[in-house]
């Protein structure tokens, strides 16, 4: 093998080498330069940057924010030179600094001169986003992100590019905000001033629809909102803006009024077609029989829209027959499809009265026919109150049976109607039926004769009865007179007897069984007076009768002392 004899090189020749290449590498340090991967292993990037030693940076160095690691053997690169041949003799490089250095310096460009920069979203943090410039880390604040509508979850924007404005800029603490909103801002400005050249109060325009609430829709026309009323959506009755528009549709309106110095625009949909009210007599008129369909309800009325076109209601009254209507709601349903009878087109209130209970017969027209006063029948009970309960009679007519016609024995009658439950069986005897006022009364104590009736009609009054003492206070003594109906009587002091010198109610005792004349009776207390007065004053009258006469001379006591004695 040949040898290629060495060329000797003079000291002096040595240093100037030693010289240029200090010189050359001093030239290059804290600076970028390009760079060439020779290798990567063990999560390490090798490279050369034409010095003596070649550089070592992480591969992590080579990621971006949400983005895959591409660098491969053979690539180009640059790099930032922090040393060049330290006390171990490498040569220290970085890939981020000259990453940073280059973005900073981009953007620091497009901040002084208002450009436009790109941005993805890497990270959401506390009140906004972390977002990757080229290899800065910058801040965009939830407040700056979009100006046109909310976004509830700002994940869905996470690693997708955005076109952003440079609002601050803090090299020496590596801080800068960034704002979407300002380039929205900007191009509603645009769309803004050319809409406005073309709006006038009558204008018909295109928009689509922002926001949807109880009051109306909030539409944007590119650039600038405007509210459509609750009112100007449809020329019937509409529960919510949301029965008729959709969020996000694309809808026509018309401009019905414009503020232009306030940018305010008051919009409608309705008064794009003709008011149907206009010719609502060449449609309807009254006692005519229409189809409806039902769209609310409340305590006191049924809502309907009537042909599409019109709002129509239903009173409470003209729901039903009975007397006491239920809530609307147990006779019909919202979006029930109903047939009304017309009552009247009101012009003023833009609204046709119908009635629900006309279109069948009068059920109290029919009510005589099928029953007559003292007529007996089982029904149930639909309703219970304080005052009485209320049976059904016939379909849509209810009668009542007041408190006190449950029972004779007045005490007897809170008790039974605590013991009464709704849709029980009870058997009720008609009392009273006036078709003319809708009413019929009803009871249940009639069912039976009256213990208190029974008692006088078998003894009269001026009747002799024997009773028993079972009270006895000062104002008198209370009787009874038949235990098992419950049946008593009362004598006053006064009549305890004809001797007023006699009328002491302590000469009397419990138990003690006594007799005395029917008075009278008290209808509210149900209770029969007595008194034992009246039959003493009676039998002197016998006795005189019958054992002496007004010419004898005799005196009554004389004449009872001969008696008794007999």
């Amino acid at each position: 093998m040949n040898q290629q004899p060495q060329t000797k090189i003079s000291n002096s020749e040595y240093d100037t080498l030693i010289n240029n290449s200090l010189k050359n590498s001093s030239a290059k340090e804290k600076s970028i330069t390009k760079g060439k991967v020779i290798s990567i292993e063990n999560e390490v990037v090798t490279i050369d940057v034409g010095l003596k030693s070649e550089g070592r940076i992480p591969l992590s160095e080579f990621s971006r924010p949400g983005q895959k690691i591409e660098v491969e053997v053979g690539d180009e690169t640059e790099v930032f030179i922090e040393n060049v041949d330290n006390a171990n003799g490498e040569t220290l490089l970085s890939r981020e600094k000259a990453v940073k250095q280059q973005a900073w310096h981009n953007l620091q460009n497009s901040f002084n001169e208002n450009k436009v920069v790109t941005g993805v979203p890497f990270n959401r943090v506390k009140g906004g986003m972390s977002v990757d410039l080229n290899g800065v880390v910058a801040f965009l604040p939830g407040s700056q992100i979009e100006t046109r509508q909310i976004i509830k979850d700002t994940k869905e924007l996470l690693n997708k590019p955005l076109e952003l404005m440079i609002l601050k800029m803090d090299k020496y603490r590596g801080n800068i905000v960034v704002s979407r909103k300002a380039i929205t801002e900007n191009e509603l400005k645009e769309q803004r001033s050319e809409l406005l050249k073309n709006i006038k109060e009558g204008s018909i325009i295109e928009g689509k629809v922002k926001n949807i609430t109880d009051y109306g829709a909030f539409i944007d026309l590119g650039g600038i909102d405007g509210l459509v009323h609750v009112t100007d959506i449809s020329w019937t009755k509409i529960n919510s803006p949301s029965d008729i528009l959709e969020l996000n549709s694309t809808i026509k309106i018309k401009v019905l009024k414009f503020d232009e110095e306030l940018s305010r625009l008051s919009l409608g949909i309705k008064q794009l077609t003709e008011n149907p009210w206009d010719k609502v007599n060449d449609n309807i008129k009254v006692n005519d029989k229409v189809s409806a369909k039902v769209i609310s309800m409340n305590d006191n009325n049924v809502h309907l829209i009537i042909n599409n076109n019109f709002d129509g209601v239903i009173s409470l009254n003209e729901v039903s027959w009975l007397k006491k209507p239920p809530h609307p709601s147990k006779i019909v349903n919202i979006n029930d499809q109903i047939e009304v009878l017309v009552l009247d087109i009101d012009n003023d209130r833009k609204r046709v009265n119908c009635s629900l209970r006309q279109m069948k017969e009068n059920p109290w027209t029919k009510l005589k026919d099928k029953f007559n006063i003292n007529d007996t029948f089982e029904t149930e009970i639909v309703n219970i109150v304080d005052f009485g309960i209320f049976v059904k009679v016939i379909d849509e007519i209810d009668g009542m049976v007041h408190i006190s016609d449950l029972s004779w024995e007045e005490k007897e009658c809170e008790k039974i109607i605590k013991d009464l439950k709704k849709g029980e069986k009870i058997k009720v005897k008609i009392l009273d039926i006036n078709a003319d006022k809708e009413r019929i009364s009803l009871g249940v104590k009639h069912l039976n004769n009256d213990p208190v009736q029974d008692f006088i009609e078998a003894n009269p009054i001026k009747s002799k009865i024997t009773g028993k003492i079972i009270n006895i206070d000062e104002k008198g003594l209370k009787i009874e007179l038949d235990n098992e109906k419950q049946i008593f009587g009362f004598i006053k002091k006064s009549n305890l007897s004809n001797d007023k010198n006699e009328n002491k109610t302590e000469r009397f005792a419990l138990d003690e069984k006594v007799d005395s004349i029917i008075l009278s009776i008290d209808t509210k207390s149900r209770t029969i007076n007595l008194s034992i007065k009246e039959l003493e004053i009676r039998d002197e009258k016998e006795a005189l009768n019958k054992f002496g006469s007004s010419s004898s001379g005799a005196s009554l006591g004389d004449i009872l002392g001969s008696v008794l004695k007999k």
